[in-house]
C-alpha cells in the first residue's frame, strides 16, 4: 500500500521499542542519616542513658577515640612505610573485633601467611615474646598460658585468605559466604610490584583501594587496609575517607588521622610494642586535635582554673604562658618555697634515674600538682588535700601507664585463696608479714641493772620505704598450688613452713618479725628470700617448706613506676616542693595498702602482692640492721619498716640526707632514761 501525507512510516526495524521501567534511585532522609551520626537518647523528661553508636574497636584506645571506632560503610587506609606498624594496626582490629567481640571478620591476607596472622594474633594476645613463639622457644610457663588460650582462640570468627590469587573481586566474592560479617582488613596493599601478588604495585593499589572503598559501601561494611608506603602524594592520589598515616620514633608511632575533603582531623602518638607484635596506647592520652592555631585568651589570677582530668593524665602540650605568676597562698596558710611555674611537658632530663628519660610519667605528676595548686588558689594545704585524696586513681593511672609495652601482662584479678581472705571485714588473713617490733632486751637489762655503762642512742628513720619495696619478686600470674612444696627463686608467692623458725641471735631481729604462734606458718616470698639469705649468712636454718601457692615471678612489675616516682620524689625534695613529696608519698603508700582487699581500689585485686610489698619493706629495715650491726654499731629497736635505733657513729655507715637510699636522723635519747623525780 502506498504510504499517504497522513500515515507514519514504520521504522524497517519494525515497531518502536518499549521503553524499560525506571528503577527509583535509593532517597534517604534526613532522619535516617542522623541516626548513622547523632547518639539515639530518649524523649524530653524520661531518663535514659544516651546510646552510643561506637563502631568496631581496632584494639587501640586513643585511635578510637579519634575514629569514633571503625563505621559501617567506610574504607580506612593505615598508611606507612615497611616496619612502622600498619600491618599490626590491621592485626590489632581483626584481633580485637575476632576476639574480643566475637564479631566475623575476614582477614586477606597478601604477602602474609596464615601462620604469620596466627603468631601475632598470639604473641599480642598473650602476650608471648613474638621472636620465641616463632622459633619455638616459649617458656614452660608461656606453653601452658599458649596451650589455656588455644581453645578460645579456635572458637574465634576469624577467617583467613592467604592465597597467592587474592584480588579484590575474590575478597568481595567471599563476603556472602560469611553471615554476619563485621570486618574486613586487608593485609597489605604493596607498593613494589610483584607478579605473584595481584594487590601490589602503584597502579593495582590505585584501583585495589577504589574497588575496596566501593566494596565498602555497597556492603555497609567497615573495611580496613594498610598499605607499605607514607608517600604523601600517592596517599592523596587515593582520595579516601579515612587515611591513617604513621610514622614510627623508636618506640613510637606518631598517627594523622586525615579525612578527604576535610584535611588532617587528628595526631595522636601510641606506643610499639614490638617485642609482642603489637601497638598499644601510648602511657596515657596525647592525643591532639588539628585545627587552626588560635591566640590564647587572656585570663586573670581569678578566672576559674580548667577542669583537672581524672584519673592522672600526661600532659599535652606546654602553657601557653608558662612565665604567669601562681595564685599567691591564701593568708591562713604558710607556703614554703616552691620553684615558678613549671612547663606542663618537662623538657628530657639530663641522665635521668638510672640515665633513662622518665619525663614523660613525671609529667604527669607535675601537671597534677600544678593544676591542684591553680583550682585552690595556691593554697598548699588545700591543694595537697586535694591530691590526696586523688592519689589512689592516680597512682593506678600512672602504674598502668609505666606498664604499657612491659615484657609481662600481670593478672589483675585472679582467684582469691582462702588463706588471702579477711576473716572479717576489719581482720586479717593468713598470712604472716616480718613486721618488726623488737628491742634489744639483753641491752636494756644490763642499762636497767647497771653493768653496762648509759649510752646515747641515735634513732634513725628510712626514707619511702615502702617505695624501695617495689623492687621485690612479685608474682605475675594466679598462684599455682605445689603440694610438693619447695622453693624455685624463678617464681614467688606464699609458702607453708610446718613450725615457725627459731632463732638464737639476742642482738639482732628475728626476719619474721615479734608474732608468736604454735603450728604451721603461711609466708610470703620476701620473707622466705629473706630467710634464705639468713641460712647463707650462717644465721638460721634454711625454711623448709613443705607446700605452696606460687606463680612465675618478676623483679621488674613495679620497677618502672618505682623509677618514676623516686626520680619525681628526688627532683621535688631539691626543689623543697612540699605538695609534690606529699603527693608522691600519698601515691605509693596507698598503691601498697588498697591492692588488696580494698573497696577503695577496684582496679586490681593482688593481696598477695600487698603483701610481699610490706614484707619486702620490713625485710629492707632487716638488712640496714644487720648491716649496722656488721659494721660495729649497736643495734637497740626496730620498729615497723622505717625505725632504726643505734648506738655509735651511724654517719660512717649511711649516708645521711632524704634520698631513698639515705637515711636521716629523727631523734638522740639517753639509756637509761632518766627517772622523773
Amino acid at each position: 500500500m502506498p504510504v499517504t501525507g497522513h500515515e507514519a512510516a514504520l521504522p524497517a526495524s519494525g515497531p518502536p521499542a518499549i521503553a524499560a521501567p525506571r528503577t527509583p534511585r535509593r532517597l534517604a532522609a534526613l532522619a535516617q542519616a542522623l541516626d548513622t551520626v547523632l547518639p539515639t537518647t530518649a524523649p524530653t523528661g524520661e531518663t535514659t542513658t544516651p546510646t552510643p553508636l561506637m563502631g568496631l574497636s581496632t584494639g587501640i584506645r586513643a585511635l578510637d577515640d579519634v575514629l569514633g571506632g571503625l563505621q559501617p560503610g567506610r574504607f580506612y587506609l593505615v598508611a606507612a612505610a615497611p616496619g612502622a606498624g600498619s600491618s599490626l594496626i590491621a592485626t590489632a582490629a581483626a584481633r580485637t573485633s575476632a576476639l574480643d567481640q566475637h564479631q566475623p571478620v575476614l582477614y586477606a591476607a597478601s604477602g602474609l601467611t596464615r601462620a604469620d596472622i596466627a603468631a601475632r594474633i598470639v604473641a599480642a594476645h598473650l602476650p608471648v615474646d613474638y621472636r620465641r613463639l616463632r622459633a619455638g622457644r616459649l617458656t614452660p610457663t608461656e606453653l601452658d598460658d599458649t596451650a589455656a588460650l588455644h581453645h578460645h582462640l579456635v572458637q574465634a570468627p576469624l577467617y583467613i585468605d592467604d592465597g597467592t590469587d587474592l584480588t579484590t573481586d575474590a575478597i568481595a566474592e567471599s563476603v556472602p559466604d560469611l553471615p554476619g560479617l563485621a570486618l574486613i582488613v586487608v593485609d597489605r596493599l604493596q607498593t613494589t610490584e610483584d607478579p605473584r601478588l595481584p594487590l601490589s604495585g602503584p597502579a593495582q593499589i590505585t584501583d585495589a583501594a577504589q574497588a575496596l572503598a566501593h566494596l565498602a559501601r555497597t556492603h555497609d561494611l567497615p573495611v580496613l587496609a594498610a598499605v607499605d608506603t607514607d608517600d604523601p602524594h600517592l596517599i592523596a592520589a587515593l582520595s579516601l575517607d579515612i587515611t591513617i598515616t604513621l610514622a614510627r620514633d623508636a618506640d613510637q608511632i606518631h598517627a594523622t588521622v586525615t579525612e578527604r575533603d576535610l584535611g588532617p582531623q587528628a595526631t595522636l602518638t601510641l606506643h610499639a610494642d614490638l617485642a609482642h607484635a603489637r601497638i598499644t596506647d601510648p602511657y596515657a592520652s596525647s592525643v591532639t586535635p588539628t585545627s587552626a592555631p588560635q591566640t590564647p585568651p587572656t585570663t586573670t589570677p581569678h578566672d576559674p582554673a580548667p577542669t583537672p582530668q581524672t584519673p592522672l593524665q600526661a600532659p599535652t602540650g606546654p602553657s601557653s604562658d608558662p612565665t604567669a605568676t601562681q595564685p599567691a597562698p591564701t593568708p591562713h596558710t604558710a607556703a614554703p618555697h616552691r620553684p615558678p611555674p613549671r612547663r606542663t611537658t618537662p623538657p628530657p632530663p639530663q641522665g635521668g634515674y638510672a640515665n633513662r628519660d622518665y619525663s614523660y610519667f613525671t609529667g604527669m605528676i607535675t601537671r597534677a600538682v600544678d593544676e591542684a595548686l591553680h583550682d585552690h588558689d595556691g593554697d598548699i594545704a588545700a591543694a595537697t588535700e586535694a591530691l590526696v585524696k586523688k592519689a589512689v586513681p592516680n597512682a593506678m593511672a600512672l602504674f598502668e601507664a609505666t606498664r604499657v609495652g612491659g615484657n609481662y601482662e600481670h593478672t589483675v584479678y585472679p582467684e582469691t585463696l582462702e588463706f588471702l581472705r579477711k576473716k572479717t571485714k576489719d581482720g586479717a588473713d593468713e598470712i604472716w608479714e616480718g613486721r618488726h617490733n623488737w628491742t634489744n632486751t639483753h641491752l636494756t637489762d644490763a642499762l636497767q641493772n647497771g653493768t653496762h655503762p648509759p649510752i646515747t642512742v641515735n634513732a634513725l628513720d628510712t626514707n619511702a620505704s615502702f617505695l624501695s619495696a617495689f623492687k621485690t619478686h612479685l608474682p605475675i600470674g594466679a598462684l599455682i598450688h605445689d603440694p610438693h612444696g619447695g622453693f624455685d627463686p624463678k617464681r614467688s608467692g606464699i609458702y607453708r613452713l610446718p613450725t615457725r623458725p627459731t632463732w638464737h641471735h639476742p642482738h639482732l631481729p628475728d626476719p619474721i618479725g615479734n608474732r608468736r604462734e604454735d603450728g604451721p606458718v603461711l609466708l610470703d616470698d620476701a620473707t622466705i628470700r629473706l630467710l634464705i639469705r639468713c641460712a647463707r649468712l650462717g644465721l638460721c636454718e634454711a625454711p623448709h617448706i613443705t607446700e605452696c601457692w606460687t606463680s612465675g615471678t618478676s623483679e621488674g612489675l613495679l620497677e618502672k613506676f618505682r623509677r618514676v616516682l623516686t626520680e619525681a620524689r628526688t627532683k621535688a625534695i631539691e626543689a623543697d616542693d612540699t605538695v609534690t613529696v606529699e603527693y608522691i608519698k600519698a601515691m605509693y603508700s596507698k598503691f601498697t595498702s588498697t591492692i588488696g582487699e580494698s573497696s577503695v581500689n577496684r582496679e586490681i585485686r593482688r593481696p598477695d602482692w600487698m603483701h610481699i610489698i610490706r614484707s619486702q619493706a620490713f625485710a629492707n629495715l632487716w638488712y640496714k640492721s644487720h648491716r649496722a650491726h656488721s659494721n660495729g654499731l649497736t643495734v637497740v629497736r626496730v620498729r615497723g619498716t622505717d625505725e632504726l635505733h643505734v648506738v655509735g657513729d651511724w654517719r660512717t655507715v649511711f649516708t645521711e640526707g632524704r634520698l631513698t637510699t639515705q637515711m636521716k636522723q629523727k631523734d638522740q635519747y639517753p639509756l637509761p632514761r632518766k627517772s622523773a623525780r
